[in-house]
């Protein structure tokens, strides 16, 4: 750092993203993106709208909010978007967190939470999950704290149904709970038929991995209409103009392409069947994933062995180095030909312990 950096951030961790190399080409399956194109209406629209780029984008994303709205039967008070779903989250850390109001989220989960909470200085609490890496719903019942979770969890895969969310919320009528449903389109069950009923709820999404715009940076938060008024003073006191024009065009071609979407999701959720039975044939331990990516580890082979010799044949896949996950790899669920030469690959690298099976 430089001297001029201020040292209230001396502390500060960054969040570390998965790897994005340029120097060669790679069967990439470390960053959960969407391994199918954006639909042809969204890219359509995008390409429409660099007409407009002399001027500010709409400040309020009009049209993208009423057809999320329509979308999603919700009023359009109560549906803020932002520059992808962690400016959301940032928003909520600032918003709703501070010495009164502390953080509480899993000890295994999205690694920007504890980021946010520092960067904001939020104190904060992380809850260790379950031996089956789940998250206990007890823990967070009553717990009078601004409550972060990721459904499904990330990196686990596993998703609470939709009555144990409704439980936590419920039970803590003073604090806001937030709900970062990055991955609900691939098989879990949605809080946001909730917000009508609680004020206190928080539902984050993004256009990054159901939707085909990971590029593009487009997420959004959907709760009460005072909440997302509180959400929308963090926004104009920071960044009025968050959503580009090209963004908030693609974003509309994609909600208006539900077909596309509906058979994308179908297809992920299918392949991710195929990679869950075949890792498992193999002797890998593979948790119940909601999400477009599995959580794997083999009994015979250290994860991040496994992470090293997977990048030299030029497959990635995400290794975490913390103590109770460090066996495991996180595996973005790609399209079929990546997971065939993933599987190829796995094959070859187990040799004889695969052969003698």
């Amino acid at each position: 750092m430089s001297r001029y950096f201020s040292a209230k951030y001396d502390a500060l961790t960054p969040y570390t993203p998965g790897e994005q190399p340029r120097d060669r080409q790679f069967v990439k399956l470390n960053t959960n993106e969407n391994p199918y194109p954006p639909s042809k209406k969204a890219r359509a629209y995008a390409a429409q709208a660099a007409e407009r780029l002399h001027l500010y984008s709409d400040i309020g994303c009009t049209s993208l909010t009423a057809k999320l709205a329509d979308l999603y039967g919700v009023p359009e008070e109560c549906i803020l978007f932002t520059n992808g779903s962690d400016e959301a989250l940032n928003f909520a850390f600032m918003a709703f967190c501070d010495a009164d109001h502390p953080a509480v989220f899993p000890d295994i989960t999205y690694g920007f939470y504890p980021v946010f909470a520092a960067l904001n200085g939020v104190p904060y609490a992380e809850i260790p999950l379950a031996e089956d890496f789940s998250v206990r719903v007890e823990d967070y019942i009553g717990a009078n704290k601004t409550i972060f979770l990721a459904n499904p969890n990330a990196p686990t895969g596993i998703a609470l149904p939709l009555d144990d969310i409704e439980r936590i919320v419920r039970s803590n009528p003073d604090s806001v709970v937030v709900i970062d449903e990055a991955y609900v389109d691939f098989g879990a069950q949605s809080a946001v038929s909730l917000i009508g009923k609680y004020d206190n709820l928080i539902v984050t999404q993004t256009f990054s991995k159901s939707r085909s715009l990971a590029g593009g940076r487009l997420g959004m938060a959907i709760g009460s209409a005072s909440l997302i008024r509180d959400l929308n003073t963090v926004k104009f006191s920071t960044n009025p103009y968050n959503v580009n024009t090209l963004t908030q065009a693609a974003g509309l071609g994609a909600l208006e392409d539900q077909d596309y979407f509906l058979s994308n999701c179908a297809q992920i959720q299918e392949n991710r069947a195929y990679l869950t039975d075949t890792l498992r044939e193999l002797g890998f331990t593979v948790l119940n994933s909601s999400a477009n990516f599995v959580f794997a580890k083999h009994p015979d082979l250290d994860g991040g062995e496994l992470y090293r010799q997977l990048k030299d044949r030029g497959v990635l896949i995400r290794h975490f180095t913390l103590d109770r996950i460090r066996d495991f790899n996180r595996i973005t669920v790609g399209t079929r030909d990546q997971l065939d030469v993933l599987i190829h690959h796995i094959k070859d690298i187990l040799g004889g312990a695969y052969e003698n099976r």
